[in-house]
């Protein structure tokens, strides 16, 4: 094995024994988590160590990257199961439902048009996931807590295969809140699956009820941090996104 292959599995045999502790506090086992490699920024030498490890779910934020990447190396190990954990622009509706297995972020009636329509077209119907804002906030994406319900209701009239409930809470707060508060919204729907929980967070998510988690960082190591400018008066300066 190179070394590459062997801090892949490492890193994921770390991952899976994190996994498997918090699983077992709630009686479950780390068969009953699907665990998402997101690969958002990593090229195909990045991945295939990963796949040589055992890893068979992976995300991706941008269909457009995605598409770069991803149709070589299921050609390489057909058993790759493909999530679109990032946002989703409706006019890249039918590309997302032409090369991902699972969507994440169904969030807003016009992307559950677009979505209706690639399916039927396509004849394939993606499974996905409600993203849901449960923090109220303005910089992210997914639907009102308040509007929720009714955009369940539009999925299932619209024949969109439902699997649960996505979030990602506020950066820099106790996440535990507002997972408790999208598995309540998610029984209250009858929905069966949480995707929720990151590299920072995923083992409090397991124990409120996580079954999907995206794990980036803890998977892959540190992403550089793209060069930008320093402004010289000191202002401008971007936070860092949360990482997965």
């Amino acid at each position: 094995m190179t070394t590459e292959s062997i801090e892949a599995a490492d890193r994921l045999n770390a991952v899976r024994e994190a996994v498997q502790r918090a699983a077992r506090l709630t009686g479950r086992t780390a068969d009953d988590i699907n665990l998402i490699a997101v690969s958002k920024t990593q090229d195909p030498a990045a991945i295939r160590p990963l796949i040589t490890a055992g890893q068979r779910s992976f995300g991706e934020n941008r269909v457009q990257e995605a598409q770069g990447k991803w149709p070589q190396l299921q050609e390489e190990a057909p058993c790759i199961t493909l999530h679109l954990v990032g946002q989703l622009q409706s006019n890249k509706a039918a590309d997302a439902v032409a090369l991902f297995d699972v969507i994440h972020s169904l969030d807003r009636p016009s992307l559950l048009t677009a979505l209706a329509r690639a399916m039927n077209a396509a004849g394939k119907r993606v499974p996905c996931f409600v993203q849901v804002n449960i923090g109220a906030e303005a910089q992210k994406g997914g639907c009102p807590i308040a509007d929720t319900p009714a955009l369940i209701r539009s999925a299932r009239d619209a024949g969109i295969p439902l699997l649960g409930l996505m979030c990602v809470p506020p950066a820099d707060v106790e996440p535990a809140p507002y997972f408790a508060l999208l598995a309540k919204m998610a029984r209250e729907e009858g929905l069966d699956r949480l995707s929720m929980g990151m590299s920072g967070d995923f083992e409090t998510a397991i124990m409120l009820g996580a079954t999907d988690i995206r794990v980036g960082t803890a998977l892959f190591g540190e992403r550089p941090s793209a060069a930008r400018p320093v402004p010289a008066s000191g202002r401008g300066m971007i936070r860092n996104s949360r990482a997965t």
